[in-house]
């Protein structure tokens, strides 16, 4: 059976995409969990209950929720040939937001910092898609721009604004569903309607076209810069969730947190298979690395003597392994 070349029929179940079914796109699909799996094992046979168990797991999905709802975000960014630098200033900027805003009651604490980091990403949106400015420089000035706003709002970083006791905005973050945090099943929603999207929708199709090809998916009459508006608003919308998330399970804001979370969301993102170049990739495999990636760090915890500095490191390689290995398929299916 022929696939078709029409970029709007890239998509596949897998939520990965091509124009044919090769070697290197399922090694690309399947190479995350399947690490995943391995470094599971590795974990279990070296710590055993420790590390296998009903709490720890849980404790470490709660851990990766926060990244696997901007990473998710960032898949379908990277997907469509862009970028975005400014969710780790955002999710800072929310954060602060929230727990400011809960002094005027839970619904302002919860929907603030979601529609402000919203507003964000839509003009961030409008630029790079009306403006055409590239997204490297514009979602880096929404990063200098949301740190900035989130110290001011904390007073230069000198305040830390807390939630009041029984506000319930922090049952969002504190309670248990089935033993598992509620953040963790947020994202779990988050990540079923991402897969639905961009799988299951015209949108999902457009992004996967203007990735392949910006200007293929102009001639198609696909509406690029509407589809580059919504993505980027959507990514702000899930950097506020993640922040208001953040400050809801420690009912506090603090303008410093989030530094270096954008790297982990795309690190996460490449990771799971998706092709910086765009036009290539999918959530499942996303979700894969940033459990992978949250693994690392329980495992280095669970020795104890090692520092929080060798998951960066480990996490590095992975990056630079993964990297090489989809440069080696993609040279390998053009030759």
């Amino acid at each position: 059976m022929t696939l078709s070349k029409d970029p709007l029929h890239m998509a596949d179940s897998g939520g990965d995409a091509g124009y044919r079914t090769t070697a290197g796109s399922l090694l690309q699909r399947s190479a995350a969990p399947a690490v995943l799996v391995v470094v599971a094992v590795i974990g279990t046979v070296s710590f055993g209950g420790r590390f296998a168990n009903a709490g720890n797991l849980a404790n470490m999905a709660v851990a990766s929720s926060f990244l696997a709802i901007i990473a998710i975000g960032m898949t379908m960014v990277i997907i469509s040939g862009g970028i975005d630098l400014s969710v780790g200033s955002m999710l800072a900027l929310a954060a602060v937001l929230g727990a400011y805003g809960s002094r005027w009651g839970s619904a302002v604490g919860i929907l603030l910092p979601i529609a402000v980091c919203g507003a964000i990403g839509m003009v961030q949106g409008l630029l790079i898609g009306r403006a055409r400015m590239a997204p490297f420089i514009v979602t880096l000035a929404g990063l200098l721009f949301a740190r900035g706003l989130a110290f001011k709002v904390s007073d230069n970083g000198n305040t830390t604004h807390l939630i009041e006791p029984g506000r319930w905005m922090t049952a969002l973050g504190q309670q248990r569903l089935l033993g598992v945090g509620l953040p963790a099943w947020i994202a779990l929603a988050v990540f079923l309607g991402g897969l639905i999207l961009l799988n299951r929708t015209r949108f999902g199709q457009a992004t996967f076209a203007i990735g392949g090809s910006e200007e293929a998916a102009t001639l198609m009459g696909l509406s690029v810069v509407r589809v580059k508006v919504l993505l980027y608003t959507m990514m702000g919308l899930l950097s506020g969730l993640a922040g208001m998330l953040v400050a809801a399970r420690s009912s506090s804001g603090q303008s410093t947190i989030g530094a270096g979370l954008e790297l982990e969301a795309i690190a996460a993102v490449v990771i799971g298979g998706t092709l910086l170049t765009g036009g290539s990739g999918g959530l499942t495999g996303t979700l894969a690395g940033v459990l992978l990636l949250g693994m690392i760090e329980n495992l280095i915890n669970q020795v104890g003597t090692l520092s929080s500095y060798y998951q960066q490191t480990v996490s590095g390689l992975f990056l630079v392994v993964v990297v090489s290995a989809q440069t080696y398929v993609s040279r390998r299916d053009k030759a």
